[in-house]
């Protein structure tokens, strides 16, 4: 509430009992109450949010105010004082420093003094004329320390014991140092969950743990790598299966089929790789068709500039114009030169790669032949279209010419135009006319190519007939001997002790022509030397043995088909 000085001596004269000069002030503000949902005294100045020193308005000192408590009055110090010295501020500072305090001054008087800035936890007063007081909060210690240099007199007493001068500085205690470093700490913690926490986010996942192997697990494996979706996962198993050594004699036919399963999956990868290939090829196709159809609008927006450059409608233009329309002409030529080379590369790599396959593929001839005709048809209609551009440039020059001769008195400007016209075009015709050439070249040595396949493919042919002529024979003669091999067999399997050559062929001989097979296969009826090159020729089943002694050593064969199966 303001209270109106009405009598100024009376302020004089205790401002001169306190040893200070009086400050010459008509009126005082004195509200001792404070303010909670602000947070701080009435009793102090706010700071002026234009800070001193930036240069936007004046420094002015800061005028404090009288502050009367229930059991003492605080006057302000001289403003044109110094601020009083401070400590540096230790880490985490909640006690402060009061010095120059009456001696008769309690706990109590400190706690009204001091109670507006905040929260106190405990003061520790000395016998002599200073104190600590510890704080709630840390910025509690700021509005402390703004009450230092106010001179204090308790009542209205003018005794010494009743008056001081108030000095309030930081204090280093090991409670704040301990909750400070306690805080420090926390906030460590703090960032470093939060860091592990971005880490464990970015980090890779794990991949999942792989199972040891069992009977059970491996037929589960089994199943899942005969399955598409499930292959990966199950070859990753089965790898590490081999890499841990889990392989042994017992379970040696299980892995054998489970690595048979996976091998059996090229197939499929070799089709999808197939797949793709094709999908390629068509893409391919389809940006070739499509980088075509825009050269050929481009040789439309070329025609186009090249009818505007003619005599009829160049002379309607203005200056600016036609060196618009020059400029754009060649940029539109230049880009079309662009992109028929880009075609041409495309066409010279399928040339390329379609060369590669005939060097390493000469069964599709026939692929290549069709390929070789496609491409000696695209070279003709290249060379067709190349001689109409041609034909075009030539007449065009041919008319810039006449109406050059018949334009004698034109302007220079024209003639210099007219000229650059001739000098590119005639370039043009020099690079058509090469590339014709070339185009010539190439459609002559595709022609003997295209022979040369004809040729060879001819030959291969006739290698394919005769092939299929001889194994037409071979099983013709596997049929024919079939029936004598199979009779003779179970002719000797019940003659133990084997038989001759002769016995043999007289056995044959006497069939009756009832045996199946026996008049179907008239080569039954054959001699000694041939029945006894078919059993040479077959020794795995018949085997030729001397038996008998002296006179009567005797040659016999034996069936000897079973042997091998005893064996085993």
């Amino acid at each position: 509430m303001p209270v109106p000085m009405s009598d100024p001596s009376a302020w004089a004269t205790a401002m001169n009992n306190l040893g200070m000069s009086p400050l010459g002030l008509s009126t005082q503000t004195l509200v001792t109450d404070f303010e909670q949902n602000v947070g701080l005294m009435p009793e102090f100045t706010p700071m002026n949010p234009l800070l001193p020193g930036l240069g936007l308005v004046p420094e002015v000192p800061v005028i404090k105010e009288i502050i009367h408590c229930k059991s003492c009055t605080l006057f302000p110090p001289n403003p044109n004082l110094p601020p009083p010295a401070t400590r540096d501020r230790p880490p985490g500072c909640k006690t402060i420093f009061v010095g120059g305090l009456p001696e008769n001054s309690t706990e109590q008087t400190i706690e009204e003094i001091f109670g507006p800035c905040g929260g106190i936890i405990a003061i520790r007063k000395s016998k002599k004329n200073f104190c600590h007081i510890r704080f709630a909060e840390e910025f509690t210690v700021d509005k402390a320390l703004y009450l230092s240099g106010y001179r204090i007199r308790l009542g209205s007493s003018t005794d010494k014991k009743d008056s001081g001068r108030l000095h309030v500085d930081f204090a280093q205690a090991r409670d704040d140092l301990y909750e400070w470093e306690c805080y420090q700490r926390m906030l460590a913690r703090e960032e470093r969950h939060r860091r592990k926490i971005e880490e464990d986010l970015m980090r890779p996942p794990s991949p999942p743990p792989i199972v040891h192997y069992s009977d059970h697990e491996c037929s589960l494996l089994g199943d899942k790598i005969k399955e598409d979706g499930q292959f990966a996962e199950a070859v990753r198993v089965l790898l590490t299966w081999l890499e841990r050594g889990e392989v042994n004699r017992r379970n040696a036919n299980n892995f054998y089929s489970m690595i048979q399963s996976s091998n059996s999956h090229i197939r499929r990868l070799m089709s999808e790789k197939a797949q793709h290939e094709k999908e390629m090829e068509e893409a391919k196709e389809k940006f070739k068709t499509a980088l075509s159809a825009t050269l050929a609008q481009f040789e439309q927006i070329v025609s186009v500039f090249q009818a505007a450059s003619k005599q009829k409608a160049w002379d309607h233009f203005s200056k600016a114009q036609r060196k618009n329309l020059d400029v754009w002409r060649k940029q539109a030529q230049e880009i079309r030169n662009l992109q028929n080379e880009q075609l041409m590369g495309i066409r010279r790599e399928e040339e390329m790669e379609m060369s590669d396959d005939d060097m390493e593929d000469l069964q599709s001839s026939k692929h290549l032949e069709d390929s070789a005709a496609s491409q000696a048809e695209a070279l003709k209609e290249e060379n067709d279209s190349l001689r109409c551009q041609l034909d075009a440039y030539r007449n065009e020059v041919e008319l810039l010419k006449q109406e050059q001769n018949n334009n004698q008195p034109a302007r220079s400007e024209e003639d210099n135009t007219h000229s650059q016209q001739l000098s590119f075009l005639q370039q043009a015709l020099q690079g058509m006319q090469t590339q014709l050439l070339k185009m010539r070249e190439e459609l002559k040595r595709r022609e003997s190519e295209l022979e040369r396949n004809l040729e060879d493919k001819q030959q291969l042919n006739k290698e394919v007939q005769t092939l299929r002529e001889g194994l037409q024979k071979l099983q013709r003669l596997k049929i024919t001997e079939g029936a004598p091999v199979g009779i003779m067999s179970t002719f000797l399997h019940v003659h133990p002790f084997g038989a001759s050559l002769e016995y043999i062929c007289s056995y044959l001989q006497r069939l009756d022509s009832k045996v199946t097979g026996l008049n179907e296969c008239p080569s039954l009826r054959i001699s000694t030397s041939e029945v006894e090159a078919l059993l040479s020729r077959l020794p795995c089943t018949f085997r030729q043995e001397l038996t008998g002694v002296g006179a009567s050593l005797e040659k016999r064969w034996n069936f000897c088909g079973f042997q091998g199966i005893y064996s085993l």
